[in-house]
C-alpha cells in the first residue's frame, strides 16, 4: 500500500483543485490530504462518506477535531513530515460518535512537491485482524499443549508397562504365538510416536534467541527442499540484501519456514510447471498494536512464501491454523498449526493471500532491537 499512496501523493499536488479528482473520487477508501496545520485540503467521495459530511463542511477542519487526541494517526502525520517518507500503521482503532468505529490500517505520504503536506489512505484492517486470530491460533495451540501433556503422562506411562509385559510374555509364549506379542509392541510404538508429535506443541522455556541471519535459515530451507521434498519443483529465491538481523531462535525459524516451503510444494499437486518462490522484503514503517495495551510493535520484515497451485478453498481459509485442519489425505493438520504458534511466540504473525495459481504465506517478524543488541 506504501507504493498506491506514493501513485497517490504525486496525482494529488498540493492545491484544492485537484488534477485526477474524478480518479480519486471513484476510489473506494478514504483518502484526504492535511496542510502543514493538519487542516484539511482536500477529501475524495469515500472520505466524506467516512467522516460523515460534505466537501464544503469538512474542508479546513483540523485533524484534531475528526480525531481522539491520544489517536496514532496524529502523531503518524508528524512522523511523515520528518522522515520525509510514507508509513503505514496497522492496528489504528477509531471510535468516535460522529464515524463510530473502525479498526484500520493507515497509510500515509509526503506529497512529492511540498513540505508539509501530507496524504492518508484509510483501509479496513485485515493485517491487524490477524493479531486477534493469532491470539485464537496460539490459545489452540495451548489447548494441544494442554492434551499433549496429557498424553504424555496418562498414555505413555500405561503403554511403557504394556510393551515391557509384551516383552515379557514373548519369552513365555510358544513360537508360533510370538507375532501377536511382536503386534502388540509394533503398535504400542506407534502409539508413542503419535504422542510425541502432540509434544511439539507443549509450552517450553523462554526462546533462547540470537542475532540470526535470515537468508541463511531460509537457503538451509531451500537446500533441504532441493534434496528431499522438493526434487522436480523449481525453487526459486528474491532476497532484499540489505535485511538486518532477525532477533529470535534458528533451529525455531527454521521449522517454520520448512513447514511452509512443504506446504506450498505439496499445494502444487505434481504440476509440471510448479515453482515456489521465497522472497524477503522490508516494510518500512509497519507497526501494529498490541491487544489489550497501549503499546505498538515494529514488525518491518516479511518473509512470503509464493506457489503458482491451485490456492486455498475459502471455507478452508478462516481456519487454515487451526489444529487438525487439512486437506492432505493422510496429513496431521498439525504443520501449519505449529508454525502459526511459533512464529507467534517470536512476536510476529502470519498471513495466507490466495488465489488460483498465487498463494503466499507473509511471516512478518520483528528485526533485531538496539536492547537486543546490548
Amino acid at each position: 500500500m506504501s507504493t498506491v499512496v506514493q501513485h497517490l501523493a504525486r496525482l494529488t499536488g498540493r492545491t484544492k483543485s485537484v488534477p485526477g479528482e474524478t480518479i480519486l473520487n471513484a476510489i473506494p477508501a478514504p483518502v484526504f490530504v492535511v496542510d502543514g496545520n493538519d487542516d484539511l485540503t482536500f477529501l475524495n467521495a469515500a472520505a466524506e462518506q467516512f467522516f460523515q459530511g460534505s466537501e464544503a463542511t469538512l474542508l479546513g477542519e483540523n485533524l484534531q477535531d475528526l480525531f481522539p487526541q491520544d489517536n496514532p494517526i496524529l502523531s503518524l502525520v508528524q512522523k511523515v513530515r520528518r522522515q520525509g517518507s510514507s508509513m503505514t500503521e496497522y492496528g489504528v482503532r477509531v471510535s468516535t460518535p460522529r464515524i463510530g468505529q473502525h479498526s484500520l490500517s493507515v497509510d500515509a505520504a509526503p506529497l512529492s512537491d511540498s513540505g508539509e503536506d501530507v496524504v492518508f489512505v484509510l483501509q479496513a484492517d485485515r493485517i491487524a485482524n490477524k493479531i486477534d486470530e493469532n491470539i485464537v491460533q496460539k490459545g489452540a495451540a495451548r489447548s494441544v499443549s494442554a492434551l499433549s501433556s496429557m498424553l504424555g503422562h496418562e498414555v505413555k506411562n500405561p503403554l511403557s508397562g504394556i510393551r515391557g509385559s509384551a516383552q515379557l510374555l514373548e519369552t513365555l509364549v510358544p513360537p508360533e504365538d510370538r507375532s501377536l506379542t511382536q503386534l502388540i509392541i509394533r503398535e504400542t510404538d506407534r502409539i508413542v510416536k503419535l504422542v510425541d508429535r502432540f509434544e511439539v506443541f507443549s509450552e517450553g522455556p523462554v526462546l533462547d534467541r540470537s542475532h540470526v541471519n535470515i537468508h541463511e535459515v531460509l537457503d538451509h530451507v531451500l537446500d533441504l527442499a532441493r534434496n528431499g521434498f522438493g526434487k522436480g519443483v523449481k525453487l526459486t529465491a528474491e532476497y532484499d540484501p540489505s535485511l538486518p538481523p532477525v532477533f529470535g531462535n534458528r533451529d525455531q525459524l527454521v521449522q517454520v519456514f520448512l513447514n511452509l516451503v512443504k506446504n506450498a510444494v505439496e499445494a502444487l499437486d505434481g504440476k509440471p510447471d510448479g515453482e515456489v518462490t521465497v522472497a524477503t522484503a522490508f516494510r518500512h514503517g509497519v507497526r501494529l498494536a498490541v491487544p489489550g495495551s497501549e503499546s505498538r510493535m515494529y514488525l518491518p520484515m516479511m518473509v512470503s512464501i509464493r506457489d503458482n497451485g491451485s490456492g486455498v478453498p475459502d471455507d478452508l481459509r478462516p481456519h487454515l491454523f487451526d489444529p487438525f485442519i487439512t486437506t492432505k489425505h493422510g496429513g496431521s493438520g498439525l504443520g501449519l498449526a505449529l508454525s502459526a504458534k511459533l512464529v507467534s511466540d517470536h512476536g510476529g504473525i502470519i498471513d495466507v493471500e490466495s488465489k488460483p495459481r498465487r498463494t503466499s504465506f507473509n511471516v512478518m517478524l520483528p528485526l533485531v532491537r538496539a536492547e537486543d543488541r546490548a
